[in-house]
C-alpha cells in the first residue's frame, strides 16, 4: 500500500489489512534487500534441510511484537504451531530449539537495511517552517532499555545500594520533517552518545544536528562535527559563567519576537581547551528558564528565531523514545543476546515505520488498540478499515484544533 500523507485522511479498504498484509510488505521489503546481496547470509540457510527460513523467522517474530497475546519466545512458537497463523502468516511450524538458535545466524546488518529502505520511503510531514528544510535537521538522543540481570553484557554501572543496573542503549539520529528515525544505533547501555555519534559520522560525514546538553559538554566535539560537514545546534550546561564574546550579533524583530535575547561570536573553554569559533544563543524557554544554544550556522543560514523553533522540535525525538517503549512493547525482551536484541529492536523500529507508511503517521494509543483487537480476531478487516478511518480523522480534528489555540 502507498504511503499516505499526513496532510489528508483517506478511507481505508479491506484489502489494506486482509491476511496480516503488514507482514506480506515486511517480506516483500525484506527479498529486495536480500537480491541485492549486500549482507551474507549464513550458510545454514542454503542447507536444504532447514525448514526455517530467514523470512518465516523475522515474520514471526516480527508477528510476536505485534499480537498482545504472545509474549514469549514459546508463546510465538505455539502460536505457529495453529493452522491459521501459518496460513495468514506464512509460516510454518517451528521448533523452540530451531527458533531460539535463528537468533546466532541472523545478522542485524540485514534488518538495518531493511529499516533504512523503509525510512527512504517515508514522506515528510510539513511540520517544519521552510527556512529549517534547507538542512536535513536529525535529533540526535538516545534512551535506555531495562535489560534482565542475566544480561551481563549490557551492564551499565553502579545501581542504588550497590545493585547493578543492565541496560541497553538504542542511539537515534531522528529525522525532523519526516518525524521518523533516520538512523539507530543499539549499544550496551554505558557506551557513550558522543562517542557513538562520532564513529557514525566518520564513517558517513554530513547531516546536521539538534542535541541536549549531553552533546554539548565536550567542546571539542563542536570542532569535530564541523570538521566532518555536520550543521549543528546544541543546547549547553549552564555552567555560571558567560562565555568569551569577540563579536555581538544584532537581533531582529523576528528574533525577539520567539524569546531571543542575545546572540553572539564566543569561545567556549579555558585558555587550554577552547572550542572552535561558534554562534551562541541566549533564549528564554516556554517556562521561563533561559536556554544557551551553541551552532556553527551564521546567521543568514539559521536565524535566531528559527534556532529557537528549531530546538523545541528536538522533543519530537522524546515522543518516539514514550511511543516505542508505550505500545511495541521494548524492554520485554523475547531474546537475550546482544544479536537477539538487535534483532528485536529493529523489528520494532521496521514494524513503527510500516504502520507510518500505511496510516500516514504514528498510530495514537487508540488506533493501536484497533490494531490488536484485529489481530485476536475481534474485528474483522471491514470493520477494523472503518474505525480507522474514523479515528484518524477525529485525532486529525484534534491537531488542527490544538495548532489554531496555540496560534492565538
Amino acid at each position: 500500500m502507498p504511503a499516505r500523507s499526513t496532510n489528508a485522511i483517506r478511507n481505508f479498504t479491506e484489502k489494506d489489512f486482509s491476511s496480516l498484509a503488514l507482514l506480506g510488505r515486511f517480506r516483500a521489503v525484506l527479498a529486495g534487500v536480500l537480491d541485492k546481496g549486500e549482507v551474507v547470509t549464513h550458510r545454514s540457510f542454503a542447507d536444504s534441510k532447514r525448514r526455517l527460513a530467514i523470512g518465516d523467522y523475522l515474520s514471526l517474530f516480527l508477528l510476536g511484537l505485534f499480537n498482545p497475546v504472545a509474549r514469549t519466545l514459546r508463546g510465538i512458537v505455539q502460536a505457529s504451531g495453529l493452522p491459521e497463523v501459518r496460513q495468514k502468516a506464512g509460516v510454518p511450524k517451528v521448533s523452540l530449539g530451531s527458533f531460539s538458535d535463528a537468533q546466532d545466524v541472523v545478522d542485524p546488518a540485514l534488518l538495518e537495511l531493511v529499516f533504512a529502505s523503509l525510512a527512504e520511503q517515508l514522506p515528510e510531514t510539513g511540520e517544519l517552517a521552510p527556512a529549517l528544510r534547507l538542512e536535513r535537521w536529525l535529533a540526535r538522543d538516545s534512551s535506555l532499555f531495562a535489560a534482565l540481570p542475566r544480561m551481563a553484557w549490557a551492564l551499565y554501572g553502579g545501581g542504588r545500594d550497590g545493585f547493578l543496573n543492565n541496560a541497553v542503549r538504542l542511539h537515534v539520529s531522528f529525522d525532523l520533517l519526516k518525524d521518523a528515525p533516520a538512523s539507530v544505533q543499539i549499544t550496551p547501555g554505558k557506551k557513550c552518545e558522543r562517542a557513538t555519534l562520532r564513529a557514525e559520522i566518520e564513517i558517513k560525514p554530513g547531516g546536521a544536528y539538534v542535541g541536549d546538553r549531553y552533546f554539548g559538554e565536550d567542546y571539542g566535539f563542536f570542532g569535530h562535527l564541523s570538521a566532518r560537514g555536520c550543521p549543528y545546534l546544541i543546547r549547553l550546561l549552564d555552567r555560571g559563567a558567560e562565555p568569551a564574546v569577540e563579536e555581538e550579533i544584532a537581533l531582529s524583530a523576528t528574533d525577539a519576537q520567539n524569546g531571543v535575547l542575545r546572540q553572539a561570536w564566543v569561545r567556549l573553554g579555558s585558555a587550554r581547551s577552547r572550542s572552535e569559533r561558534l554562534r551562541f544563543i541566549w533564549v528564554r524557554g516556554d517556562n521561563g528558564e533561559i536556554l544557551h544554544l551553541a551552532t556553527n550556522r551564521r546567521p543568514e543560514e539559521l536565524s535566531a528565531a528559527d534556532a529557537a523553533l528549531l530546538y523545541k522540535k528536538r522533543w519530537q525525538v522524546e515522543y518516539f523514545f514514550r511511543w516505542v517503549k508505550c505500545l511495541l512493547g521494548c524492554g520485554h525482551w523475547l531474546a537475550e543476546s546482544p544479536r537477539g536484541v538487535a534483532i528485536q529492536l529493529y523489528l520494532a523500529l521496521i514494524g513503527a515505520m510500516l504502520l507510518q507508511l500505511d496510516l500516514g503517521r504514528r498510530p495514537s494509543k487508540r488506533v493501536w488498540e484497533l490494531l490488536q483487537w484485529h489481530l485476536v480476531g475481534m474485528l474483522d478487516d471491514a470493520t477494523l478499515a472503518q474505525e480507522l478511518s474514523r479515528q484518524l480523522t477525529a485525532e486529525e480534528r484534534q491537531r488542527a484544533q490544538k495548532k489554531q489555540r496555540a496560534a492565538k
